[in-house]
């Protein structure tokens, strides 16, 4: 359950010991930057091994193929937006605020920088590699789908919300908060747009939301 810090620099004296969760942790960083400074076809275990800083020993007893390491760079990225909606997915949270929480959290992941290069990359080579779109697809669009489609059911539960499918419902509120600018910095038109920009954004796509799909109070 442990390894070295460094195995393929293994010096003199006793070895630095490192549980085989941080490890992988380290190798899907390393395998995030080697995508993103190469392409999926162009990154070798090797060089995601050497640039983590372990052998390919360990690397492949971590994580067997390159499309695990994919689908580990993925999961990770997607974790950041389902913790989100999990911390307001409970108490009695004021449901315009909790919306634009949720959407800045999606947005952020979204439009950051690395997460459009993972998108230019699945996109420029999934035709090659067709196990990379199923990845990105059911890993992360449609597993973020889920995650708010889940939290709209919540709040039609709790008389909240008046929605007849919170699926449907919550993937064009996710258009609506990011396709636009996600297509913009896609084609290099502009930079992601910053934290004020996107509090600004989520803050008038939950109102319109909540304005069409609120219950009505008689």
């Amino acid at each position: 359950m442990v390894e070295n810090a460094n195995e393929g620099c293994r010096g003199r004296g006793r070895p630095q010991i490192r549980s085989d969760e941080a490890t992988l942790e380290l190798i899907v960083q390393a395998a995030n930057e080697e995508f993103l400074a190469k392409s999926y076809a162009e990154t070798s275990m090797s060089a995601v091994a050497h640039r983590a800083g372990i052998s390919t020993k360990t690397l492949y007893r971590l994580a067997p193929s390159k499309a695990e390491l994919f689908k580990s760079v993925i999961s990770q990225r997607i974790e950041k937006f389902i913790l989100a909606i999990d911390l307001h997915s409970g108490g009695a949270a004021d449901l315009q605020s909790a919306l634009e929480q949720i959407l800045i959290a999606f947005a952020q992941l979204t439009l950051e920088k690395e997460t459009t290069g993972i998108f230019r990359l699945v996109l420029g080579e999934c035709e090659r590699f067709p196990e990379i779109g199923h990845v990105f697809y059911e890993g992360a669009i449609k597993r973020a789908g889920s995650a708010l489609a889940r939290w709209l059911a919540e709040q039609c539960r709790k008389g909240l919300l008046d929605l007849d499918d919170p699926e449907l419902a919550g993937g064009m509120l996710r258009g609506m908060m990011i396709m636009e600018p996600q297509r913009a910095a896609m084609l290099g038109q502009r930079e992601p747009p910053n934290a004020n920009e996107i509090a600004a954004r989520a803050k008038i796509c939950a109102s319109l939301f909540l304005g069409g799909c609120g219950v009505t109070r008689r």
